[in-house]
């Protein structure tokens, strides 16, 4: 069976998840839509008009997760050394070992599969330099470093200090933002954390910290200085931060939150939950969309987990959405979706990764009338990763914005055609307006795409095949495709009562 099967369902086989999908009432045929009811795509009268034809070239990057363990035997150096001195330790060649230790460490900590060595990121930063000289700016929607890398270090450093596992990150974090602003120098890289960037472990985050503070100087280091300091206290609370964005981009406003304090995996260091931080930042958020509307900004919100549902996670636990179980979440709470719809009009972006994977999403009111709704669409571009540690190939996004309106007009992936980063060719995977016949990338086009999946019950039109083919970098449409009818529901119903209502309502 398809290892790779983990990117929908990681641990299951094909065979079990079909029958996990009828176990719990899910209709996983090619006729499981056929209920669904196709929302009528009206014009979205809060549509900004594009005052300019001309766009921007930018980079949305997202889920590097690099790994410095990669050749064992050369961590000791990396402790030892000063980050300028990481990439000639790191473009030395292998050690006699390499793969054998490597391959220990692997067992050790229970990996799943290899993330991004120095290799993949050299090859990566070579490729995004030579397929766009002049991007004006670059997006980093989180994750940096490595899965596992507590057990990584642990396991070569046993009986350390937690002071030097701190050290030895902020090293990493420094190294690998280094490396993006040596290869764009002078460019804007707007950069956020993910679950895995922490100073003490996956999914855990002290508010206030050491580590917070230094990290935010290392992200804010190329930020224009008469905003790095503000954006330096605000992430120093809890790396988050706000900032205008650099011209060409006209008025602008990005915001970047950390929603690692939104997951239900979420705990401090000492590893006890802490609600008071979430409910701070999402303060903090709706004050900013606020102050953006009244000052006539356009936003961009970044973050790393997207809002929604996780679908993974909802068949993979037998979750029985139609016999009253609730599907599972990404976050803990709808109230991060809820603001960017309230605040619609000025949100003309969402940019996210975590899942790996190339996909979108649309926020949309639940239970409204279609009229006043079409006022409250934002649409979500989740980043697939650098990272192969899913088994899909590494890539990044080429985006073409219009630097007046803030829309994301177009986007190429361009996806490396092995996952090692040595001889790899990187090649464009798809053009989203070629591909999927849009116009732009706005909440009506994303709806007018998503309406048409949800008509298409089969998934065996040219868009819907198309999708398929591309959500997962490498070409393994039969992934995805058992869950058609069930995916496109968590697509534009980011609630769980919305998606428990139209998945069910595929069930015969």
């Amino acid at each position: 069976m398809i290892r790779d099967l983990c990117l929908s369902l990681r641990s299951f086989t094909l065979t079990s998840v079909l029958l996990a999908c009828l176990s719990i009432g899910f209709e996983c045929t090619s006729q499981a839509q056929a209920s669904r009811p196709a929302p009528a795509a009206k014009a979205r009268t809060a549509n900004p008009v594009r005052a300019e034809n001309h766009t921007i070239p930018a980079l949305l990057v997202s889920d590097i997760h690099f790994d410095p363990f990669h050749d064992p035997a050369r961590v000791r150096e990396l402790v030892a050394a000063p980050v300028a001195k990481w990439q000639s330790i790191l473009s030395a060649p292998p050690s006699s070992d390499q793969t054998q230790a490597f391959d220990s460490l692997q067992q050790s900590c229970h990996a799943r599969g290899v993330d991004t060595p120095f290799a993949l990121l050299h090859s990566s930063l070579q490729a995004m330099k030579a397929r766009q000289p002049d991007a004006k700016f670059m997006a980093v929607s989180g994750d940096l470093m490595a899965h596992a890398f507590t057990c990584r270090y642990s396991t070569l450093f046993p009986g350390s200090e937690p002071a030097d596992y701190q050290a030895f990150v902020l090293k990493t974090l420094s190294f690998v933002v280094g490396e993006l602003r040596a290869t764009f120098p002078g460019m804007p890289i707007y950069a956020g954390l993910g679950n895995n960037d922490s100073g003490c472990g996956d999914y855990q985050l002290d508010a206030g910290s050491d580590f917070l503070a230094q990290s935010g100087r290392i992200i804010a280091e190329g930020l224009p200085q008469s905003q790095r300091q503000e954006a330096i206290k605000e992430f120093g609370d809890g790396g988050y931060y706000s900032i205008t964005m650099a011209v060409p981009m006209h008025d602008t406003r990005l915001i970047v939150v950390n929603d690692l304090f939104f997951s239900p995996r979420y705990s401090t260091c000492a590893g006890k939950p802490d609600a008071a931080q979430a409910n701070q930042q999402l303060s903090w958020l709706e004050q900013q969309l606020a102050q953006a509307r009244q000052s006539g900004q356009r936003v961009w919100v970044m973050g790393h987990i997207p809002p929604g549902i996780d679908l993974y996670s909802t068949m993979s636990r037998f979750r029985d959405v139609c016999g009253g179980q609730s599907p599972i979440m990404f976050l803990l709470s709808d109230k991060m979706a809820d603001l960017m719809v309230e605040y619609a009009d000025v949100v003309r972006l969402g940019v996210f990764g975590h899942t790996h994977m190339d996909e979108v999403r649309l926020l949309e009111p639940e239970g409204a009338d279609p009229q006043s709704a079409e006022a409250h669409l934002a649409a979500i571009k989740v980043v697939p990763s650098i990272s192969p540690v899913d088994g899909n190939n590494p890539s990044f996004t080429v985006a073409r914005v219009n630097p007046s309106s803030a829309m994301l007009e177009n986007f190429e992936v361009i996806a490396a055609s092995n996952q090692t980063g040595i001889a790899t060719n990187w090649v464009k995977e798809y053009d989203y307006a070629q591909t999927f016949h849009q116009t732009q990338f706005s909440p009506m086009t994303v709806k007018k795409m998503i309406d048409g999946f949800t008509i298409d019950h089969s998934a065996n039109t040219l868009a819907s095949e198309a999708y398929l083919r591309h959500y997962f970098v490498g070409d393994r449409a039969a992934l995805l495709s058992p869950f058609w009818p069930q995916y496109v529901c968590a697509l534009d119903n980011y609630t769980a009562k919305g998606y428990a209502a139209c998945v069910c309502s595929t069930t015969k």
